[in-house]
């Protein structure tokens, strides 16, 4: 038996956090019941150290004028520090009609987006603009779509019906636009999650970027029984794939970040951070892999160690204070 155990010391005062804020395609999420839905932000802690932290406050159904008007901004700027980072990013809401969350891209989105650059530049942070991740639209006209948080409460046979063709076409005009405009006004930090997601789905087309969204025939997953067609929100895979991308993206565009820059094949984390919440079924799969080894984090809290084949090559990197019994 071939087992490597790593033990990274958990967050000290020294650590640079990654502050989120943003809409419910970055958002953490609710994993009772086995729910899978997942924002990319709830992942993109299995893509740093443990130098780094993410401090994830995107949530569903917010704008940039929501996120302000809501008093959730001035919690951030409560909590930042001098060398911490933010990641901005709206648009989904802020192009919804309800006048509690529409903004006007070249006007009162900028400005919002402007107030934050500015004011955690004010804080001694520094505010890094993205815009936002594409929809899964293969349609060549959009649906109707006033509200992506009803997608939660529909099943499969409520999905749109129309014939997708093999081009996926953008749903987000000038709001995908606006971020690297303000970015470039005010010489901030811009990674496009737009351009990088629209890459990602295109690249694998209409059936296989199915893969990284609640999308789920009747019976096919637990949580959803009678599935659902829901081409905005990430599952577990999905949110991985692209905090994975994402954390690429924020390295190249900050190269000190780099330092910090780790991956591991599994993440086991019990808030839903990671690929699974069983060690045991992180294992588990683990054994069914080719590869000639496998390394699993996990990421805080006390676990019993598993017991594992003598010919397994499965090495263990133990994170924010994670322990064994």
């Amino acid at each position: 038996m071939f087992v490597v155990i790593v033990l990274l010391t958990s967050a000290t005062d020294k650590t640079t956090t990654i502050f989120i804020i943003g809409d419910s395609t970055a958002a953490n999420k609710d994993i009772s019941g086995g729910k899978q839905e997942r924002g990319w932000g709830m992942a993109l802690q299995c893509y740093f150290d443990d130098n780094i932290v993410v401090d994830n406050h995107a949530v569903n159904g917010r704008s940039s004028l929501s996120f302000i008007n809501e008093g959730r901004w001035d919690k951030v700027l409560e909590k930042m520090k001098p060398g911490d980072y933010v990641i901005i990013q709206f648009g989904h809401n802020d192009e919804k009609p309800k006048a509690d969350r529409h903004t006007d891209p070249g006007s009162t989105f900028d400005y919002n987006l402007a107030k934050f650059v500015r004011e955690t530049r004010e804080h001694g942070g520094i505010p890094v603009l993205m815009n936002c991740v594409v929809r899964r639209n293969f349609f060549v006209n959009a649906p109707e779509n006033d509200d992506d948080e009803k997608l939660r409460t529909t099943t499969f046979k409520d999905g749109v019906k129309m014939v997708e063709g093999d081009s996926l076409i953008d749903t987000h005009g000038l709001y995908r636009v606006a971020p690297r405009d303000v970015a470039s006004r005010m010489n901030c930090h811009f990674v496009d999650a737009n351009q990088i997601t629209h890459d990602l789905e295109q690249g694998l087309g209409t059936e296989a970027s199915k893969k990284l969204h609640m999308w789920f025939l009747p019976g096919e997953e637990p949580s959803v029984p009678n599935g659902r067609q829901d081409n905005t929100h990430y599952n577990v895979y999905g949110a991985h794939v692209v905090a994975r991308l994402l954390a690429d993206a924020l390295c190249e565009e900050i190269p000190v970040l780099r330092k910090y820059r780790t991956d591991a094949d599994i993440t086991v984390d019990r808030q839903g951070r990671g690929d699974y919440l069983s060690l045991q079924e992180a294992v588990d799969n683990a054994l069914l892999r080719s590869t000639a080894s496998t390394t699993i984090q996990i990421l805080g809290g006390e676990w019993t160690k598993p017991l594992l084949p003598k010919k397994s090559k499965i090495s263990f990197v133990l994170r924010e204070g994670a322990t064994w019994k």
